[in-house]
């Protein structure tokens, strides 16, 4: 027997890259994936805990779709840009199916370290759902997002949206996805 077959592997092999990518000709389109993303997350092993990370520069609808994807979820009222405020709490649904969603948005933070003088841990650490504009100002503070959605403005109305796993349980979410995508089931999660 060698000693090579009776120790696992040091190094593997990467899993596959998972990653979706699409076009939203139109701010309808940004509420139909608001929509699907918000039933897929509802139904997703975890999903109502996910953290998701949401790149573009300024105007590049990352805040559009956080209202449309509160919307879908439940959230009643008056729905806020957490600019100034830094984070905004929401609950969505009703009865048992109440959960907690927090908008953050984190384009003031100069350092940091503002994350952990701000007592976000303690939220990043407890149920419901983190909707993070500009996490790359708080870059080290943050768990890993479970998605990366990256928004790039084409024009006035379109927007190129890649979106890539940085968890299992996101990976898993976004073979998903990908397969459902692809089945060309608008509907389904």
């Amino acid at each position: 027997m060698s000693t090579l077959s009776s120790h696992p592997p040091i190094v593997e092999t990467p899993a596959t890259a998972v990653h979706w990518e699409g076009l939203w000709p139109t701010e309808a389109a940004t509420q139909a994936f608001a929509q699907r993303l918000s039933a897929a997350l509802q139904l997703w092993p975890g999903g109502r805990d996910a953290c998701l990370a949401l790149h573009g520069n300024l105007g590049a609808g990352k805040t559009t779709l956080v209202r449309h994807l509160l919307r879908a979820a439940g959230v009643q009222g008056r729905i806020k840009s957490p600019t100034y405020a830094v984070v905004e709490p929401h609950q969505a649904g009703t009865g048992d199916a109440v959960w907690p969603i927090w908008h953050f948005d984190f384009y003031r933070f100069n350092d940091p370290q503002e994350w952990e003088d701000a007592g976000f841990r303690d939220i990043f650490a407890g149920p419901g759902l983190k909707l993070m504009e500009w996490p790359q100002k708080v870059a080290g503070q943050l768990p890993p997002p479970d998605w990366v959605i990256a928004l790039d403005a084409i024009d006035e109305d379109q927007r190129l949206v890649r979106i890539s796993a940085g968890s299992q349980r996101g990976r898993s979410w976004l073979s998903s996805w990908v397969a459902q995508s692809t089945e060309g089931a608008p509907d389904a999660p």
